[in-house]
């Protein structure tokens, strides 16, 4: 059974791959589908963003789709960036850029009162509408400055209390059994099973 992927984030792509392997799904992108312009993201929740883009990239590609939402929401920053997460810094900003901005607003805040988590939001829709959707979470703290190599986006200061390490320092195998994304596809799983009956 094909699936889009409804996301240009190569990164995203090779995590929900590996995540939801073992399945028997064939993988499509939107690099598969070259006239699909980028989705508007404008909803006010990361669900509402992963419904409409997995809603209308299994309409125009008449195919079942999957999309994401995801950002880091900082209590001190009242949630923000939250669904602002990946152009914090501005539009197309580089993860640096984004980064250095959300050291910069914690300036001055101890590391007890740097509480944070990662949301992601997976709709799953049918050609004909039908959506379904799974939510993940990962709860953490920012650290004081940027740590590791591995990961994208936020993970290099994401630090996981039980690992005393930021995202960036874990395994990819350890980051997709404890990620806000692997739990929330871990639940997208049992609903594509349906799909495979």
């Amino acid at each position: 059974m094909e699936i889009v992927l409804a996301t240009g984030n190569l990164h995203k792509v090779k995590e929900i791959k590996d995540i939801l392997k073992g399945l028997g799904l064939k993988f499509l992108t939107l690099q598969d589908f070259p006239k699909i312009t980028y989705i508007v993201e404008d909803g006010k929740t990361f669900e509402e963003n992963a419904v409409k883009k997995a809603r209308e990239i299994a309409r125009l590609t008449g195919r079942l789709a999957l999309a994401d939402d995801s950002g880091l929401e900082a209590e001190a920053l009242n949630n923000a960036p939250g669904i602002y997460s990946a152009r914090f810094a501005g539009e197309k900003a580089a993860d640096s850029a984004n980064n250095k901005k959300l050291i910069g607003l914690l300036k001055g805040i101890r590391l007890a009162r740097r509480k944070a988590r990662f949301v992601c939001v997976i709709a799953i829709a049918e050609p004909e509408g039908r959506i379904y959707t799974a939510k993940g979470e990962l709860k953490g703290i920012i650290a004081l400055r940027p740590a590791g190599k591995r990961g994208f986006g936020y993970d290099p200061l994401f630090i996981v209390p039980r690992y005393k390490k930021t995202v960036a320092q874990l395994s990819d195998g350890v980051k997709n059994s404890i990620s806000h994304r692997s739990k929330a596809l871990k639940k997208a799983k049992g609903i594509l099973k349906q799909f495979l009956k």
